[in-house]
């Protein structure tokens, strides 16, 4: 098992930046890719980034290329997304996952955190 903790949510202007962060516990945190998904009220869960066990494989959304960073230090393992030059249509319950490959698909992650929210105000 592993355990996920949220954190970093909040409201912000539009334009403004936010860093989450996705605190683990249990099985080590290395072997596993990272992902970070959001899900805004009456839409499906959709995808945002992820990161490979290493740290050297990412993939983003379009959505959010050049504007979000996901990053993971696993040491202290943890997984982070820096958000930047945020939107109004950015705001959602942001969730991150453990899965044994870092693929964009809901289904291939195993372990989900309890979400955080974040609000971006025009």
């Amino acid at each position: 098992q592993v355990q996920l903790v949220e954190s970093g949510g909040g409201l912000v202007q539009a334009g403004g930046s936010l860093r989450l962060s996705c605190a683990a516990s249990g099985r080590t945190f290395s072997n596993y890719a990272m992902g970070w998904f959001r899900q805004a009220p009456g839409k499906e869960r959709e995808f945002v980034a992820t990161i490979s066990w290493s740290g050297t494989g990412t993939y983003y959304a379009d959505s959010v290329k050049g504007r979000f960073t996901i990053s993971r230090d696993n040491a202290k393992n943890t997984a982070y997304l820096q958000m930047s030059s945020l939107k109004p249509e950015d705001t959602a319950v942001y969730y991150c996952a453990a899965g044994r490959y870092g693929v964009p698909g809901v289904g291939e992650y195993d372990y989900w955190g309890q979400g955080t929210q974040v609000t971006v105000s025009s």
